[in-house]
This record gives C-alpha cells, structure tokens and sequence, in this order.
C-alpha cells in the first residue's frame, strides 16, 4: 500500500485479500497453529522461518492490524499489546534492565508516570523527569552513563502539553540512545513522530484509534531507523547472543528493520504474555476504517469548545494547545498543523464544589474516566481519581480542585456548547 495516500491506508492497509477470501480481516480465533512435522514446527521456535504457533506470541489477525497501524506511522515492523500501558512497558523494557536509566518528559500521563517512577524502580530502572519544555542544555544534563532511552508523549494525558519531538529526538541521539514517543492523542493522523525523528513510536489504541470506548489495546511500532550495533555496549539485549533462542543476536540476524519488534515478541510477549485477542485486533480495524475522518471531527469540536470556555467568566484557565493563547500553540503549529485531538482541560472558579455542580448539570457529556470516544466524556479528578486529596496536595501536583478534563466526541458542536453553557449557567 505504499504507492497510496494515508486515508487509503486507513481503510485498506495491513491486508489485502486475494481470489476469493474475505473482503474484511479474518478474525483466526485460535490458539494453536498445525504443522506436518516436527522440522516445520522446530524452524519457527529457532526464529528460522514466519508463521504461527501459539496466539501469545503472534496471531494473524493481530498481525494484520499492527501491519495497518504501522503503515500509517511510517514505520518497519510494530506489534499489538493488551493494553497502552503493556506498550509502554514492552517498549522500554525492551531496551533496558536493572542498572539503566531513562530520561522522560515530566508531563506524561499518570499511569506512565508510575510505572516508571515506581513499578520499574522496584526492577531497578531508574529515572530523571524533566519538563516537556526543557531547554536543550537541562535536557542533556538530565543524561548519565546508564541512560538507555528518552521517553515522551507528543500530546501528553491530561496536561495536553506538546512535546517538541526534535528537541528530544536530538538529545537523544546525541547520547546514542532511542526516543520513545507515545503518540495517542493525535493518533498517525495528525501526527508522525517518526517524521520529526522518533525512533519507536507507541499507542493506548484504547483511544482514539478504537474511538468507540470497545476495546482495550496498545500498538509499539518500530522506525527501523536506530542503529543498534552502532550502540552495541548499551543495548546488550539487542547486541549479543540470546541464549534463550539459541544464541541469537537480533541486531546482526534482523537488521534495524526487524530487531525491536522480533525481540519484544520472542522474549516479552513469550515472558509475559500481554497479548491482544484477535477479536479485539478485528475490533480495532473497524476504528482505524474510519480515523482519518472521525480525527477532523474531534479537532473541530475541540477548538470550538475550547474557543468558547476562553468567553466564560466562570472559567478560570483553558488549556488546549490549538487556542493562540497556549503556551505551546507555536510548537502545535509545527507538528500537529491538522489539530490535535479533541481533549480539552479547563479549571472552574470556586473549585470543588464548582466542579461538583457543574458536573450533575451536564446532560451530553457523560462522567467517565474514558477519553477519546465517539462520546463526549467528561471528568473531574478532584472528586473521581483523585478524591483521596486535599484540595492543597491537588495544587501541587498541578491538578487544582476545579479542573475539568472534557473529551469532545462526534456529536453536533453547537450541542456540546450548549450542553456547557447551561451547565455553567447553573453556578452562577
């Protein structure tokens, strides 16, 4: 599909059927595989040859949706997960082990956040935050000898703060080491961070690339453009013999192109097993069909929202990267000239209780802890995720008791605008 513009790809990438086969991905809902003999079976656990043997490694249907999703994102090889989280995690712990460090954007969704900070602790990964618009000098002071990899999100959960990608790219491989970008609210749509010089590239497909609040799932996608063997002292797993797999060396047997993405299946996927069902594979398709359309709707929506909350007195702060009046408008201008995606964050006078009623008003945007779905979703941290705080320790995790996490869906934006207004309107 590489002679065909992205919307083609969207609905027709990662599968093309042949004479008489299925015009819609077929869902291969099986564990095993067959083979007639035991030397067909033995080439594939020696990495020897393609194919399939057990769906925790590798599935057909979730090979052709990681295919499509790869496509999009300009990238050499990718691989589904369960979830965005097991993304993230395959990712980076794909290149580092006890004793390495990360370097990653402060400003990262809070999940991320702790898996880094606390869970991969505990394996003994360390890391340094740095905020998402260090200058290039507190960047590269952020570096050790250890340091493995630089991790970011292009438009980070919830803060929507933009991650200037060549910046980081640039710092990064100034140390000889990969940027990991995770790419979920513009989703390949709006943004390509492999084109700005991320090297790997991942997504809580979860989101916007499902879009219908269905399915649970992530995607890692490799650029095939790190050179490993040119880094071999720090990145072993990739360098040297894998004596699991009979000694071998996936950046001399794969190449750039297919070392990551080999690894991380035969070792990660093998060891811990979070796999995506080919169900949910066929489920997502029918999302990514349709992405390039739904995208333009969100953004629309998005900036009127947003454009709208700035006129309302009772509105204290809007954030959303498309307003001029961001602080990262200039840098969303750069990488995401399409928009961004159609979270918005805003924070309410008076606080909690302002927060409280304003929710109980709103009658389209419903309460839930999603983002990024057909459905407008609508959250208010202080009295949901983060209802175990004070309204003090609120404040200093820059998270203030008033703040609304709205996620605008495909409905009507003059509806969504109204829905606001009377919500508003009710706490005055």
């Amino acid at each position: 599909m590489s002679d065909f513009r992205f919307d083609t790809k969207c609905v027709q990438g990662g599968y093309t059927p042949g004479n008489g086969e299925p015009r819609q991905i077929p869902i291969i809902q099986s564990t095993t595989f067959k083979y007639d003999t035991s030397e067909d079976m033995g080439a594939l656990f020696d990495l020897e040859a393609s194919g399939y043997f057990y769906s925790r490694l590798q599935n057909p249907t979730c090979d052709m949706v990681a295919a499509k999703i790869c496509e999009l994102e300009g990238g050499s090889a990718a691989m589904l997960t369960g979830s965005g989280q097991a993304a993230n995690f395959f990712a980076m712990f794909n290149i580092c082990e006890c004793g390495d460090h990360i370097v990653a954007s402060s400003s990262i969704y809070g999940g991320t956040f702790n898996l880094i900070a606390v869970t991969m602790k505990k394996m003994g990964i360390t890391v340094t935050f740095v905020a998402p618009d260090a200058s290039e000098e507190e960047l590269d002071a952020a570096f050790q000898d250890n340091t493995k990899l630089v991790f970011g999100e292009t438009i980070a959960n919830p803060a929507l703060t933009v991650l200037d990608i060549e910046k980081f790219a640039k710092a990064a491989h100034k140390h000889g080491v990969p940027l990991i970008v995770d790419n979920t609210f513009p989703t390949p749509v709006n943004c390509r961070p492999i084109e700005w010089g991320a090297d790997i590239v991942t997504h809580s497909t979860t989101k916007y690339i499902d879009g219908h609040g269905s399915t649970i799932g992530g995607v890692i996608v490799d650029s095939g453009k790190f050179d490993w063997m040119a880094h071999a002292d720090k990145f072993p797993g990739l360098c040297t013999p894998d004596d699991s797999y009979h000694g071998i060396t996936y950046a001399e047997k794969f190449g750039k192109e297919g070392a990551f993405i080999t690894k991380a299946t035969a070792q990660l996927m093998r060891d811990f097993g979070s796999v995506q069902s080919p169900i949910n594979a066929f489920i997502l398709n029918l999302g990514l069909e349709s992405i390039s359309v739904r995208m333009a709707r969100h953004v629309e929506n998005g900036q009127a929202v947003a454009e709208f909350l700035e006129t309302r007195p009772e509105v204290e702060f809007v954030s959303y990267p498309g307003l001029k009046s961001n602080k990262f408008y200039d840098l969303a201008q750069k990488y995401l000239p399409k928009g961004g995606c159609g979270v918005v964050s805003f924070e309410l006078k008076g606080g909690r209780k302002a927060a409280e009623t304003f929710m109980k008003h709103l009658k389209l945007g419903a309460i839930e802890t999603h983002v990024a779905d057909a459905r407008t979703c609508c959250l208010n941290p202080a009295t949901s995720t983060h209802r175990q705080l004070t309204d003090e320790q609120l404040k200093d995790a820059g998270i203030p008791a008033g703040l609304i996490r709205m996620s605008c869906g495909l409905e009507d934006k003059q509806d969504l605008i109204d829905d606001l207004a009377q919500a508003l309107d009710a706490l005055n």
